[in-house]
């Protein structure tokens, strides 16, 4: 296991640890164990371990194509059932007319209850529809206080699963980069054909994030399912990292969100 935690962050560390607390904890118990809702690199993270281990999982985020998910792992003779992923979905209601609500100021005023972000899913618009998932046992808690964002009244009613869910918009492109490094800074400078110099700029100013963390350091290293967004330019995924040219640099598969 030591050699594949060495392959991670360092700053990945404590959520690694927890991920190994997990699959302990389904070989000790031979019961399956169920995780909050993990961006893509986590999950990639969590998957890497369990199949190390010898262990199964599924995952699932209440909407089709979802991009956070909730993680179920369990043994290998496990057959899992719908009803062990503990998803709640919820449809936002509130005044269209006046207000136009954006994925920031919905997950602001999740936030802003004192619930961890791993307690949520993807959060879906649509013209003037709002919907959102969570872990089924905060459901009752949201139904009774979660009846604002920023200045506008709410209100929010569960969704059964046969209801109309919003669809992700969201197309993405795949495209074959070359770089020197996966230095933050080279892999910037090479999805937006620019000078190095223009992309240390934009990260020293807190201009670029990745896994929705600004990053500050041009020396910050990348890997495989990353989310990179630079402002002003879109956004972009590590979709997997393709070996070396007879060069020594280091092709990358990107996907670029149009």
């Amino acid at each position: 296991m030591d050699s594949i935690v060495q392959h991670f962050r360092k700053e990945e560390q404590p959520f690694i640890e927890n991920a190994l607390g997990w699959t302990r904890e389904v070989e000790d118990t031979y019961a399956p164990k169920l995780t909050g809702f993990l961006d893509p690199r986590e999950q990639f993270i969590v998957e890497t371990i369990v199949n190390n281990a010898g262990l199964a999982f599924d995952a699932y985020g209440g909407f089709r194509k979802p991009e956070r998910q909730r993680l179920l792992i369990y043994p290998d003779y496990y057959t899992p059932q719908p009803d062990d992923y503990q998803v709640a979905l919820f449809s936002i209601n509130y005044p269209a007319k006046f207000v136009t609500l954006e994925h920031r100021d919905i997950l602001g005023s999740l936030m802003s209850l004192g619930i961890d972000r791993s307690k949520f899913g993807d959060i879906r618009l649509q013209a003037d529809a709002a919907q959102f998932a969570v872990v089924d046992e905060l459901k009752d808690y949201l139904i009774a206080n979660f009846n604002s964002i920023g200045k506008s009244k709410v209100r929010i009613e569960q969704l059964d699963f046969s209801a109309l869910l919003i669809e992700s918009m969201e197309t993405w492109t795949e495209q074959l980069y070359t770089v020197s490094s996966l230095r933050l800074d080279a892999v910037v400078s090479a999805i937006m054909n620019s000078p190095r110099q223009k992309a240390v700029s934009l990260i020293q100013n807190d201009k670029v994030k990745v896994n929705h963390t600004v990053r500050s350091q041009q020396s910050f290293e990348l890997n495989e399912l990353d989310s990179l967004s630079v402002r002003g330019a879109g956004r972009f995924k590590i979709l997997s990292i393709e070996g070396r040219t007879r060069k020594d640099k280091i092709r990358l598969l990107i996907g670029v969100l149009e």
